[in-house]
């Protein structure tokens, strides 16, 4: 449903899982809160960071839609100068 917002006052991808490129080399999926003007806050965090993760990423993408997002951190907030982008998970 295009424009639904969860809830009222706040933005469109709230509580929506969603993929956050972030500048350090990370690759973050959780559900997006909201943009703060701390940074992005997301909540049940699963960590794609290349330096310690041994599979290739399109294959940690096929396990998260296969078996769920596996939380490795409750909350995260990325500040704007490390947010490198947002997609929804679904697409």
């Amino acid at each position: 449903m295009s424009g639904h917002v969860f809830h009222p006052g706040h933005d469109d991808l709230h509580g929506v899982t969603v993929v956050v490129e972030v500048n350090d080399g990370r690759t973050l999926v959780g559900r997006w809160h909201e943009k703060t003007p701390r940074g992005v806050l997301l909540h049940d965090v699963a960590i794609y960071d290349p330096a310690s993760v041994t599979i290739p990423k399109e294959e940690w993408f096929g396990k998260l839609l296969k078996f769920g997002v596996p939380v490795a951190q409750r909350h995260i907030i990325i500040p704007d100068d490390q947010f490198g982008g947002v997609r929804r998970f679904s697409e």
